[in-house]
């Protein structure tokens, strides 16, 4: 029985001796190995073989790249405006050992500069500043970073401000502004729109004026030019037809009736010139008159003459009736051939 139980103990002591000198690191960590409370050394990924009792691993330290948030922390700006500034750090552990003894709490440390550095730099800004000056103050605190953990066997990779939260009365008066601008920006365009709107109308309507104006010379001088012929037309025909004082006259009277037309004419001048066109009528038409009755005068002797003569009328077949008379019984009171005389 004794035996086996010092067997059984003996198979214990073993494979506690066993799991304090097997280890195993993993990838993308480190160890650190002290031997008596000393640094002995550091252990790579893979298996590592320690002394029981004397060496002594500390806890695993990771090699990847760390994301680690700050509580939003007060700024002071240089116009007297308290911000609430966010921000987010990227770092590296290069060294572990420089990591484990350097510092106590390297998160703490790189916490306390990144609010100083903060406080320092947007101190010497305005808010409107820190606003658009992102790039500077990660680049500014990045820089401060590194200069401070390089001992620390850390690397600061990247340094981004989340947030910039100003008072709620900012707030409101920042949109207020912005709201003035946009608003501001707006008018500005639309007038624009209203003035570049007018000029085109205002261009349309001169280049359609123009347009007009040319279309009515064009069509005046076309008009005029075919009034031009319609007169020359008919002064031509006039003087090629040689018309007498007569036909001008009467023509003349022909258009005092289209004088006269039209609503707004309400009194009607007679002319000077119509005494004499209808003087000149009346006396064409006596003219006439006369030269017809002395025509039938001359006609009617030339007739007489020739029934005195016995002869027929010169142009005219049939025998008249002076003929007929004097071959039949005349107006001597003979009586015509067949008659009889009781």
């Amino acid at each position: 029985m004794v035996p086996a139980i010092v067997a059984v103990v003996v198979v214990v002591v073993l494979l506690i001796v066993a799991s304090r000198a097997v280890r195993i690191v993993p990838q993308a960590r480190a160890g650190i190995v002290e031997r008596l409370g000393r640094y002995s050394r550091t252990l790579n990924p893979g298996l590592a073989i320690l002394m029981p009792f004397i060496d002594r691993l500390k806890p695993l330290i990771d090699l990847r790249e760390q994301v680690v948030s700050f509580p939003p922390q007060p700024v002071i700006t240089e116009d007297n405006l308290v911000v609430q500034i966010d921000t987010v750090l990227y770092f590296t552990v290069t060294d572990p050992r420089s990591a484990t003894y350097e510092i106590a709490n390297p998160l703490q440390g790189i916490e306390q500069i990144t609010v100083t550095t903060l406080r320092n730099v947007v101190g010497g800004m305005t808010l409107e500043t820190a606003l658009t000056s992102r790039d500077h103050v990660n680049a500014t605190l990045r820089g401060v970073l590194d200069d401070a953990t390089g001992k620390w066997g850390i690397r600061i990779n990247r340094v981004e401000i989340k947030s910039i939260d100003p008072p709620s009365s900012i707030q409101e008066a920042m949109e207020k502004q912005m709201r003035a601008d946009r608003d501001k920006r707006a008018a500005i365009l639309t007038a624009e729109g209203v003035k570049a709107s007018q000029i085109l109308t205002a261009e349309g309507q001169k280049q359609a004026a123009v347009l007009t104006a040319e279309g009515a010379k064009q069509a005046a001088i076309l008009r005029a030019e075919g009034d031009a012929k319609a007169i020359d037309t008919v002064f031509t025909a006039i003087h090629d037809g040689r018309p007498d004082q007569e036909l001008l006259s009467y023509q003349y009277l022909q258009m005092l009736p289209q004088l006269a037309q039209g609503s707004a004419n309400k009194v009607f001048v007679i002319p000077s010139e119509f005494t004499d066109a209808f003087s000149g009528i009346g006396k064409a038409l006596a003219g006439r008159a006369a030269a017809d009755g002395a025509d039938r005068a001359a006609a009617a002797k030339n007739v007489r003459g020739a029934l005195d003569a016995g002869e027929k009328p010169a142009g005219d077949d049939a025998p008249g009736p002076r003929g007929e008379l004097g071959q039949g019984g005349g107006p001597s009171g003979d009586t015509p051939a067949g008659g009889d005389g009781g």
